[in-house]
C-alpha cells in the first residue's frame, strides 16, 4: 500500500472562457472596420497576447498566426534548481532567439498549481507550457512512460534521456498519451539513488520498516516489493517530511540532496549500476497555443526541442550530480555501492515489474522490445550481459 503525503492534487479551472475571447476578437475587428487599426492592434496584443495579421483575418485568405507571442511556463522546481537555471531558462531564451523575437517564453518564479497538476494545466490552457513527472499523474494515462523508470537503465542522464525520447515517441505512442498538448521534450534525470537516515543497506532485510519517499510509478512498486513502505510526496515537500521524521529517506538523485537541502538529514546513500530507478519527465505546450505559431517558428522551436532538449537537460543533471558529490562527502554521508546480495534482490523485483508492465500495455505496444532497445541505446544492456 502506498502512503500519500501532502496536498498533491489541485482542482484547476481555466481562467478564460471561449465566449470572452470571441467577444474580444469581435471588438477588435470592429475597431479595424471603423478605421482604427492602431486600436485594433492594441486590443489584440493586450487582451489576447498576440496580434492577428489583419489582411488574412478580414479577407479569410490563408491562415492567421500569432505575432510577438509571449508564452507562460509554470515552473514548480526551486528557481535556483540546476534544471531551471541550466535547461529551462536557457531553452526559453533560445526560443526567442531562433524566432527572432516573435515568440518568447516567460518562466514563472512561482507555479500556477501543485506539481501533479502541471500536465493538465498545459492541456487545459491554464499555463502555456509546463513540465513535470509522468508518475505524478497517479493514474494509468502515462503507463508507457515507465519504460524510462526501471532499474539498470544507464549512468548518464544524456544518453538515457535521448533514448527515452526516441523509444517513447517512436515505439510506445507518446503523442497519444500527451493528447491536448504538443510535446517539446521527454527526458529523465541521472541514475536514482537510495538515501536514508537510519542504516546502511547491507542485506535485503535492511529495507524492512523504512518509510521512503517515492515519486510514484515503478519506484513505488520497487520500494514496496523490497520491503520498505513507499510514501508518495513531491520533491518540494521532502525536506519537511524528512526533518520531522515522517519519512526515513528518499529515492532521489545525488543532486537532489543539495538542491532540496537534505544533506543534514541523510546518513547513507546506496548506488546501483545503471541506477536503482529513474524518473521520466515531460515538457509540453498547450496544443491550441502551438497551432497559433507559424510553421516557420514551429520548425525553429522544434530544432532546439526534442532530442536537443534531452541533451540540454541531461547535461544539466549530469553536471549537478557531479557538483553535489563534494557537498555530500563534506556532510559526512556515507555513499556505497549495493552489494551482490542486494543487487540480486533488486534484479528479481525489477524483472517481475518489467514483465507485468509489458503485459499491462496490451498487444499493440511491445514494452519489452522497447525496454531492450532503450538499454541498448544507453550501452547498459551490453554491460549487464
Amino acid at each position: 500500500m502506498i502512503a500519500f503525503s501532502g496536498s498533491l492534487r489541485s482542482r484547476i479551472c481555466p481562467t478564460e472562457r471561449n465566449f470572452q475571447k470571441q467577444l474580444i476578437v469581435t471588438n477588435a475587428i470592429f475597431s479595424w472596420q471603423r478605421g482604427r487599426p492602431q486600436l485594433w492592434e492594441k486590443q489584440m496584443r493586450k487582451l489576447l497576447g498576440f496580434s492577428v495579421v489583419a489582411a488574412s483575418l478580414l479577407s479569410g485568405g490563408g491562415t492567421a498566426f500569432a505575432q510577438n507571442m509571449e508564452l507562460v511556463m509554470s515552473s514548480w522546481l526551486p528557481p535556483r534548481h540546476p534544471v531551471v537555471v541550466n535547461a529551462m531558462k536557457p531553452w526559453a531564451e533560445e526560443v526567442e532567439a531562433v524566432t527572432e523575437g516573435r515568440v518568447s517564453v516567460r518562466v514563472l518564479a512561482s507555479p500556477l498549481g501543485a506539481p501533479p497538476a502541471h500536465f493538465d494545466m498545459a492541456r487545459d490552457g491554464v499555463a502555456d507550457i509546463t513540465y513535470g513527472l509522468h508518475s505524478f499523474s497517479q493514474d494509468d494515462r502515462f503507463d508507457a512512460s515507465q519504460v524510462g523508470q526501471f532499474s539498470f537503465l544507464g549512468d548518464d542522464a544524456v544518453s538515457v534521456s535521448e533514448a527515452f525520447y526516441t523509444v517513447y515517441t517512436e515505439d510506445l505512442g507518446a503523442a497519444e498519451d500527451h493528447a491536448g498538448t504538443h510535446i517539446l521534450g521527454l527526458f529523465t534525470h541521472g541514475p536514482g539513488v537510495f538515501h536514508n537516515a537510519e542504516r546502511p543497506i547491507e542485506t535485503p532485510d535492511d529495507f524492512g520498516g523504512l518509510k521512503i519517499r517515492v515519486p510514484g510509478g515503478y519506484t513505488a512498486t520497487l520500494i514496496e516489493d523490497l520491503g520498505a513502505t513507499p510514501v508518495f510526496t513531491s520533491s518540494t515537500e521532502v525536506y519537511e517530511q524528512l526533518s520531522r521524521g515522517v519519512i526515513d529517506g528518499a529515492t532521489f538523485t545525488k543532486e537532489a540532496l543539495t538542491a532540496f537541502n537534505l544533506t543534514e538529514d541523510i546518513a547513507h546513500s546506496m548506488t546501483v549500476p545503471g541506477g536503482l530507478y529513474n524518473t521520466t519527465w515531460f515538457l509540453v505546450m498547450n496544443e491550441d497555443k502551438w497551432q497559433q505559431i507559424s510553421p516557420e517558428d514551429q520548425q525553429a522551436i522544434s530544432e532546439i526541442s526534442g532530442l536537443a532538449f534531452a541533451k540540454r537537460v541531461g547535461d544539466a543533471w549530469n553536471n549537478a550530480d557531479d557538483a553535489a558529490e563534494d557537498e555530500i562527502a563534506e556532510a559526512g554521508i556515507v555513499t556505497s555501492p549495493a552489494n551482490q546480495e542486494v543487487l540480486s534482490a533488486i534484479q528479481e523485483v525489477a524483472n517481475k515489474a518489467e514483465q507485468e508492465w509489458a503485459v499491462g500495455l496490451g498487444t499493440e505496444r511491445d514494452g519489452l522490445a522497447a525496454l531492450e532497445r532503450l538499454r541498448s541505446m544507453t550501452g547498459i544492456q551490453a554491460a549487464m550481459n
